[in-house]
């Protein structure tokens, strides 16, 4: 079954060569100028990613992924100028999965891309199991998390990086690691996006992050999480 891609970008000279790579790669794309048509498409469409440049006409990309987040799970991927570091975070915290700073190969997005087609599998529920660690429940069939009873509402890639911590509690994770087996692929772009998922994770599951006693830094490696 050929992948559906909803690409958003109003600038032609990459909206053009990039539809046309990921055609040529199998994807099945359509394309938004602006981003109230790619909001009403993301929402109306059944697609498999949705990529959203940060700069449009009307609706920015952050507002896009915003809303789109918070009616839908499709994974969101954001283009971004190299310069772009304060947007790049903002989409990460809002929900986005992944981020390209351009100019980038297309190479480099085809393989993104299906690195997140390969993780579905993974996000498919597999058996009953539950991980317990402490008052956080978390549960790999219902794709859920309760902290001290009350469900805690994640995003995809938050509740990835989630199992894969808490299937090994107490080991230490590097951080291009965590994005590798939250991915499902060897490749990985910038690590930075790891520290601001975890960042957004201890908002959720911890009862002060700014003294997170489950999800724990390690100076100069990167991160564990324990039963707390």
């Amino acid at each position: 079954m050929t992948a559906r891609v909803l690409l958003a970008d109003d600038e032609q000279d990459i909206l053009e060569p990039v539809s046309y790579a990921l055609r040529s790669a199998g994807f099945e794309v359509e394309c938004a100028i602006d981003g109230e048509a790619a909001l009403e498409s993301a929402l109306e469409g059944d697609y498999d990613i949705v990529i959203l440049d940060v700069v449009m006409p009307g609706l920015s990309g952050t507002d896009v992924c915003r809303q789109l987040r918070a009616r839908s799970a499709v994974p969101i991927v954001m283009l971004t100028a190299r310069d772009g570091e304060v947007e790049r975070v903002i989409g990460l915290e809002l929900g986005a999965d992944d981020y390209i700073t351009k100019p980038f190969s297309t190479a480099e997005l085809v393989s993104r891309l299906r690195a997140i087609l390969r993780r579905r599998e993974f996000d498919r529920p597999v058996g009953t199991a539950r991980l317990e660690l402490g008052r956080l429940s978390i549960d790999a069939a219902e794709q859920s998390v309760r902290l001290h009873g009350v469900e805690v509402h994640l995003t995809p890639m938050e509740l990835r990086i989630l199992i894969v911590l808490a299937q090994h509690p107490g080991r230490v994770f590097e951080r291009q690691e965590i994005l590798q087996r939250a991915w499902q692929t060897s490749f990985v772009g910038d690590e930075r996006a790891c520290d601001s998922h975890i960042f957004n994770l201890r908002a959720k599951i911890e009862d002060d992050p700014h003294k997170p006693r489950r999800l724990l830094t390690v100076p100069g490696t990167g991160y564990k999480l324990v039963a707390a």
